[in-house]
């Protein structure tokens, strides 16, 4: 079965000299700098939102602040340290030229659409980036998550941060969202094409490993679709890969705290590959739209190290979708869905 990106469609009208329509390309974040002190900064910000840690609050604030705050940042900041690049933190570089590319595909199509990138956490923060966009004249937004598979961490929190804006400012823009496309075709198509392009150049592996970000285990339990839609994406890809369930698998990695995480972890798998006498093991992180600590340091390294620790003989990592002209068309086809109505020619 194989998957196809959907046509941008034809512009609708636009009377104005400049955009009135705009998206909002919101990704996660990053410290400013691979330094404790600009972790620390990032981290206070990053654990101290609800949505993301939900431990009550009091109790929270003495162990972020007492511990956490004093002791990780060091660590942290030694893993970003090691795949820093010389542009910056690879989440901005890549989440900076995906909305780059987006503008100029739209541009190709004869849309007008501002675009900008914004972090739930660090900078550039969401609410600058509506300010800057309602400075502009921009009169309605698209706020589009770089998060495939809805999460209330993740997802939910970027609705959060504009929620957040929206009541300090007197006349608002139109507002949609984006919950989820994990099961978008273009997005799989992309997916299975980046493998295909690995598989081309090294050969393939016995076993893809599609590693997604965990969550405690207590969220689907409340309702969370995340674990879902995690299943059903490595379920599409599979099958346009023609991959049988026997030669792939779904783990999930980044685990923080004592309560229970969704299972299997990513860490474990790897090291039971290697220990049951798997040679070799393809891994990719399909909920990751840009490569980032999580999967360059975590995954690439760290779990380069815990499969061939336990005897795995070849590990491949295949990287996220980074630039991908065909993430970038699926990207673009997703929010055209979603801008259904609005202005976007440009104006001749």
């Amino acid at each position: 079965m194989r998957f196809r990106p959907e046509p941008l469609a034809p512009p609708a009208p636009n009377t104005r000299t400049a955009p009135a329509t705009a998206i909002l390309w919101c990704n996660l974040g990053s410290p400013d700098a691979p330094t404790a002190g600009a972790v620390r900064r990032y981290l206070a910000q990053f654990l101290a939102d609800p949505r993301v840690v939900e431990i009550p609050a009091p109790i929270w604030w003495l162990l972020l602040h007492g511990i956490i705050l004093r002791t990780r940042p060091a660590k942290s900041a030694a893993k970003y340290a090691s795949i820093w690049t010389p542009e910056g933190s690879p989440l901005k570089v890549w989440t900076a030229k995906q909305a780059q590319m987006l503008r100029s595909l739209f541009s190709e199509h004869g849309h007008a659409l501002r675009v900008l990138d914004a972090m739930r956490y660090g900078q550039p923060a969401i609410g600058a980036q509506l300010d800057a966009l309602k400075a502009e004249g921009v009169e309605r937004v698209l706020v589009l998550p770089a998060y495939p598979q809805y999460s209330g961490t993740t997802t939910a929190s970027v609705v959060d941060a504009v929620n957040d804006w929206s009541r300090k400012v007197r006349r608002l823009p139109e507002l949609r969202f984006v919950n989820s496309y994990h099961d978008d075709p273009g997005y799989i198509e992309a997916l299975a094409r980046s493998v295909q392009r690995h598989w081309r150049a090294h050969g393939q592996g016995e076993m893809l490993l599609m590693s997604f970000h965990g969550v405690p285990e207590r969220t689907a339990l409340l309702g969370d679709p995340y674990s879902a839609q995690c299943q059903e994406t490595a379920r599409l890809l599979a099958e346009c890969l023609r991959l049988p369930a026997s030669q792939f698998r779904v783990s999930f990695q980044s685990r923080f705290g004592r309560a229970k995480w969704l299972e299997p972890s990513t860490d474990a798998t790897l090291r039971g590959f290697g220990a049951q006498g798997l040679a070799r093991v393809d891994v990719m992180c399909p909920g990751f739209t840009s490569d980032c600590l999580e999967t360059l340091e975590e995954i690439a390294m760290e779990g380069r190290d815990a499969f061939l620790g336990s005897g795995g003989k070849a590990f491949h990592y295949i990287p996220c979708l980074n630039d991908d002209p065909a993430w970038i068309e699926a990207l673009g086809g997703i929010a055209m869905r979603h801008l259904a109505g609005w202005p976007t020619a440009a104006v001749p």
